[in-house]
């Protein structure tokens, strides 16, 4: 019988610079209060001079978080839920290209296409794997590894389809569903206009492809319709190629047990992405 193999549940970090800072993070009290949480159990607010203060406004014990930069404090509240591709140079440079406003698009175009690529191959590396025995042409008996059965992919569209390539390119064969969402007219509220799926996706994990998450609105009606379709958040991971800090908390404090995979979050998104990917600037 092939064995599930067990992986990282947390990537590398953001420049590398964060897992010092995420083993420094507190441990999360237990509901009904204490340093950290207030008394329904939440997480602590932040006042303004950095400190996580308690219900009554004491300070927590041990190391204050005054010292930290606010990104440091920004991952510690989300936790491993939020993953980061390890930065160099490369991604830097391919982020560089994709926000320049002189770029030409053809620039534009293979800058995105290389990140997507990127991102996807982690995206694949989060799901889980089978141990497999196999036989070289020699002979020889290898011990490798499979993706297990039951994968599949989502796109949002529009800007979600222009991921859908890099994924097929990396899994020839998977499935992928898509899904429309629009802002209504009049509420201005994100609505679902279009969706289809693989009619077994409740068994499926599921790659929900939207490469920018500012606000975080269309990605939580997304995964709405997905619950609604059986699937658990538990099995979904969103792969972005940025986001904002308010767009990835959104989606993390609505769905606790999602996995967000991106390659930077920073309060300006490029949210020309899909019009200029798709022509249409």
């Amino acid at each position: 019988m092939a064995k599930e193999l067990r992986r990282l549940d947390a990537m590398p970090c953001h420049n590398q610079q964060l897992a010092a800072t995420a083993s420094q993070c507190p441990e999360p009290a237990k509901p009904g209060g204490g340093p950290g949480q207030d008394q329904a159990g939440g997480l602590a607010k932040l006042p303004a001079n950095g400190a996580v203060v308690g219900p009554a406004g004491d300070r927590a014990e041990g190391p204050q978080p005054e010292d930290r930069e606010p990104e440091d404090l920004f991952f510690c509240q989300l936790g491993p839920q939020l993953k980061l591709l390890p930065m160099n140079d490369q991604i830097r440079e391919l982020q560089t290209i994709i926000r320049d406003k002189t770029a030409s698009r053809g620039d534009f175009m293979f800058s995105a296409d290389r990140l997507i690529r990127l991102v996807v191959e982690e995206g694949l590396n989060q799901l889980p794997y089978k141990e497999c025995t196999v036989t070289t042409p020699t002979g020889y008996k290898y011990e490798g590894v499979k993706f297990e059965k039951g994968n599949c992919g989502v796109s949002i569209m529009r800007s979600g389809e222009a991921m859908e390539q890099g994924l097929r390119d990396c899994c020839r064969s998977i499935r992928i569903g898509k899904i429309l969402i629009q802002s209504d007219e009049e509420t201005q509220r994100a609505k679902v206009y279009y969706a289809k799926f693989p009619p077994d996706i409740y068994r499926r994990k599921v790659l929900l492809m939207y490469p920018i998450l500012s606000t975080g609105n269309t990605v939580i009606e997304a995964v709405k319709v997905l619950i609604e379709h059986g699937v658990q958040p538990s099995v979904i991971i969103v792969l972005s190629l940025f986001s904002t800090p308010h767009g990835a908390t959104s989606i993390i404090q609505e769905f606790p047990d999602i996995t967000i995979l991106t390659t930077e979050v920073h309060p300006v998104a490029p949210t020309h992405f899909g019009q200029k990917y798709f022509g249409t600037d």
